[in-house]
């Protein structure tokens, strides 16, 4: 590999001098047709149901008045007297369509997996709703019949099998639990402190308030694996304060790259530079390197410039906020995270604290972990938890094609470059996930109990034979060949219109609890609203589902 450093590609004047800081064949068909560029991702010619670019100031008032009209649209769709809207998103289409994306209160209670979009058109009407459960939200009483303090022991006891050491929970709250079957009185439990490899704990235990039964956790620290990936000189936007130039790229919602110098806490320290040429491009030790933070901040610009540039995403929020990202966390820390808490990225600088993990894919992966939380908000454990793990597979490998990058050309191979496996071979496989010892390449009844990371197989299964098709090929040079569970031959239709349908999906059709059967009807939504029913585009969808066994 080419030795790699970052120069500038611009500079803005700050006007004050400071800045403040805001966890991856046989040789058949050659083709590079589906390649896409950023030229080509720019000159793209909208859908009527594509989402629209919207101002920061445009997406806020559209909030706004949803907000405000929340207690007509709750009761134009039916919810009971006790039931309150609260806008978390709204999404626009080209044609007008509104989705505005709720979370639901109930006697001032939050409602976990009570949320739900109300589809709008262009004139106001109420055109459907999708919810996260159809079920009725009621239950008979609101005072426990357990103590907090049970839920918390409950809770704590779960932690400590992942590894955490902390000995008090931050606190049980009451909540609905409509996350599956009959909405329930139930305690959320948080239990803080770190998992056994390092990692920052945030374990989420529901507990029935009547039963003490244990209902459902997810981990809200959202994790990837990795070591160094070399992308060659590049290009960063840097803003200038004084005479110093600083990681902060302007252009992107000011996000900035900070050091932790092996801390575990707290944003870190801004990078500075004189001369505005950061890094060597060589592995170091030091906890002041600056290639690690060349790295972040390259996938960090490139992630923001593919969202926007492919689906009018103006950021992760799609506020025009950047997030942003701390290098050098904690020592010999073999991993790298997406903290919804923070709104930051943060990379470990593994073994040996030589190999930070601050890889292109790692970066597009873990930051499209914050565009999930933001949108379908996806329960990170069972198969919905797959389906986030996959769904930032999917958008870190269109990163991965959209950067072009020559050192690191795109491919459906996730962590390709980082050798976690130590023999060369990637992290996981999109055509054949089995390929990786754990992954499963078609739905079962069981999918769903394996690791969310080997779960998420059968959906980056759909999406590369959606995009490229079944059988032997090799593109960009890699050499694939996917199978079908039901012999069948599938016809891809490109990787950026299954870029298009996934993100639609993901934005206006999928809620927190979406498992494999509801990721089929919720794609096949986006695929009507986009191409229309029973386009190519559709019944490619539909024959890439019943593939890996989701019919």
């Amino acid at each position: 590999m080419s030795p790699r450093y970052a120069r500038r590609k611009s500079t803005t004047l700050a006007i004050a001098t400071a800045v403040a800081a805001g966890a991856l064949l046989a040789t058949g068909l050659t083709t590079n047709a589906s390649a896409q560029t950023p030229a080509d991702a720019a000159a793209a010619k909208p859908l009527a149901a594509a989402p629209t670019v919207l101002s920061a100031a445009a997406r806020t008032e559209l909030i706004k008045q949803a907000q405000s009209d929340a207690t007509d649209t709750a009761r134009t769709i039916g919810l009971g007297a006790q039931e309150k809207l609260v806008v978390k998103d709204v999404v626009k289409d080209v044609d007008g369509t509104v989705h505005t994306r709720y979370e639901r209160t109930y006697a001032g209670l939050p409602v976990l997996g009570g949320d739900l979009i109300v589809h709008t058109s262009e004139a106001g009407k109420t055109e459907g709703v999708t919810k996260a459960n159809s079920n009725t939200i009621k239950v008979s009483s609101l005072t426990p019949k357990i103590a907090a303090a049970k839920a918390e022991t409950q809770a704590l006891t779960a932690a400590k099998a992942d590894g955490s050491a902390k000995t008090e929970a931050d606190g049980a709250r009451k909540v609905i639990w409509a996350g599956s079957g009959k909405p329930v009185l139930a305690y959320e439990t948080v239990v803080g402190g770190f998992q056994e490899d390092g990692t920052p704990n945030e374990l989420h235990v529901i507990t029935d308030a009547a039963t003490g039964k244990k209902l459902y956790e997810y981990q809200g620290i959202e994790t990837g694996t990795g070591k160094t990936l070399y992308s060659g000189t590049v290009t960063l936007t840097t803003t200038l304060s004084g005479s110093t130039y600083q990681l902060t790229d302007g252009t992107r919602g000011g996000h900035k790259t900070n050091n932790l110098a092996r801390g575990t806490s707290g944003t870190g320290t801004l990078f500075t530079d004189a001369d505005d040429v950061w890094g060597t491009g060589a592995a170091s030790s030091s906890s002041t390197d600056q290639t690690a933070a060349a790295d972040a901040a390259y996938g960090a610009q490139e992630t923001w410039d593919f969202y926007k540039n492919t689906f009018g995403r103006n950021g992760i929020k799609n506020n025009g906020v950047g997030a942003y990202s701390r290098v050098h966390y904690s020592s010999n820390y073999v991993n790298a995270f997406w903290d919804d808490s923070c709104f930051c990225m943060t990379y470990g600088d593994g073994s040996g604290n030589t190999h930070p993990l601050t890889a292109l894919d790692v970066a597009g992966h873990e930051m499209s972990h914050g565009v999930t939380s933001n949108t379908a908000g996806l329960n990170y454990s069972g198969e919905s938890g797959g389906l986030n793990e996959a769904t930032s597979d999917i958008f870190g490998t269109g990163v991965e094609f959209y950067a072009n990058n020559p050192n690191d050309i795109g491919d459906y191979l996730i962590g390709e470059e980082i050798n976690i496996n130590g023999n060369g071979t990637p992290l996981r496989y999109m055509d054949k996930p089995s390929k990786d010892g754990a992954s499963a390449d078609y739905w079962s009844s069981t999918v769903g109990n394996k690791d969310v990371h080997y779960s998420s197989g059968v959906a980056n299964h759909f999406f590369y034979l959606l995009s490229e098709g079944s059988g032997a090929k090799t593109i960009n040079g890699v050499s694939y060949n996917s199978p079908t569970s039901n012999g069948s031959t599938v016809t891809g239709i490109g990787r950026a219109k299954a870029l298009q349908i996934w993100y639609k999906a993901l934005t206006t059709y999928m809620t927190s609890t979406t498992n494999y059967k509801a990721a089929r009807t919720a794609t096949l939504n986006a695929a009507t609203a986009l191409y229309g029913s029973g386009s190519a585009e559709y019944n490619a969808v539909a024959a890439a589902w019943s593939a890996v066994s989701v019919s």
